[in-house]
């Protein structure tokens, strides 16, 4: 089973926190459908009879597609590919987007899960991060979504400067109050050659404090768990049966193919990633040439991935697959990189599996790092 990505480089206006890439002008929107639809075709033999079970409309901000343009590019991967019958098809979507009549066409297309950037209900973090709606539209939207749709996500962004733990208590339950079974939560990165890192040097905003990003992490985990959401990656909370099945095919190592400016592909042993500038892409497409670049992953690479994504999960990291798949020299050393982690109670041997301890989820990237081989031994 596979998955699809497809980047819409389209925003309103620009977040500050935000090093994804797109545009705040729509004038190659119609170009930039047309040249989806025509990679999509030259890329249809790439994941070979695989099943596609997942596609995924990301960006950029997806939702200022209308219905009709996003049908359009459904019905290109009907075309071109194998599609499960009920395939996960996901919308990331704005709330400033979701009009009740814009709902209401969706819930009638065969998108079936909607991503909705909420990332908070408080008006000076809205601002702060400068996002296109207000808390009143966060409200509404979700009010109105979760009449249609049953399964929803919601993003919410913490150690926001400013923001105590109580707003964020608050705006966790604000989240729940609306029966959403999804939420992924992120800590407020400073990106280099964003805004949000210019206003920080120039002392316009403070800077992001990891201690209060850490507090609000564990407050966050403490809150969903007594909601009975199930704490599946580091950074999403599902409750049974609402898992992204688009996000845990990344993390298992499935293969997916990125369609669009800047989207990535895997296919199991290579990655590839198309241009990073909207003009580059659509010149090319048209040319009929892909404007992509590839790498073929080493065994190391492919240890070090399995290692850093598997540690994010419920699933974590087996012994026996590293053992299987990669060798005794790969077991000996994670044993050992993993042994004062262990003792430091961030990680723990269960059944066979290497996991994060409840401490060490936060630090779950850079324990990751510390199990990398750097230079095969």
């Amino acid at each position: 089973m596979s998955g699809i990505y497809i980047h819409i480089p389209f925003c309103k206006q620009a977040c500050f926190y935000c090093d994804f890439h797109f545009s705040t002008s729509l004038k190659k929107k119609e170009d930039m459908i047309a040249a989806l639809v025509k990679e999509i075709e030259l890329r249809k033999g790439e994941l070979g009879n695989t099943i596609i079970e997942t596609i995924y409309f990301g960006g950029g901000t997806p939702s200022v597609l209308s219905t009709e343009e996003i049908e359009t590019l459904i019905d290109a991967v009907y075309k071109n590919f194998v599609v499960v019958e009920n395939p996960e098809i996901t919308l990331e979507a704005n709330p400033d987007d979701l009009s009740e009549e814009k709902i209401m066409e969706l819930s009638k297309s065969p998108i079936n899960r909607l991503s909705i950037g909420i990332q908070s209900f408080f008006e000076k973090d809205l601002k702060l991060m400068n996002r296109a709606h207000n808390s009143d539209e966060a409200k509404k939207c979700l009010m109105l979504a979760t009449r249609y749709f049953a399964n929803i996500s919601v993003d919410l962004i913490y150690g926001v400067p400013d923001c105590t733990n109580q707003e964020w208590q608050e705006n966790i339950q604000t989240a729940l109050s609306f029966g959403v079974p999804h939420i992924s939560s992120y800590a407020l990165t400073v990106e280099p050659k964003t805004p949000l890192a210019s206003f920080i040097k120039k002392g316009i905003i403070k800077n992001v404090d990891d201690e209060k990003a850490q507090e609000q992490f564990h407050i966050l985990i403490d809150a969903l768990e007594k909601a009975n959401f199930v704490h599946y990656e580091t950074s999403n909370f599902g409750k049974e049966g609402f898992f992204s099945q688009n996000n845990s095919s990344y993390w298992l190592g499935k293969s997916y193919l990125g369609i669009g400016p800047s989207a990535h592909s895997f296919d199991g042993t290579q990655r590839s990633w198309n241009v990073r500038n909207n003009s580059k892409y659509i010149n090319a497409i048209a040319e009929n040439r892909l404007p992509i670049e590839r790498e073929t992953l080493s065994i190391t690479d492919t240890y070090n991935e399995y290692v850093m994504t598997g540690l994010r999960t419920i699933w974590g990291v087996s012994f026996n697959k590293i053992k299987n798949e990669f060798g005794e020299k790969y077991i000996k050393y994670l044993e050992k990189q993993s042994k004062k982690h262990i003792e430091q109670e961030l990680v723990y041997i269960e059944n066979g599996i290497l996991k994060t301890t409840k401490k060490g989820k936060f630090l779950s990237d850079g324990i990751a790092s510390d199990l990398f081989m750097i230079n095969e031994v």
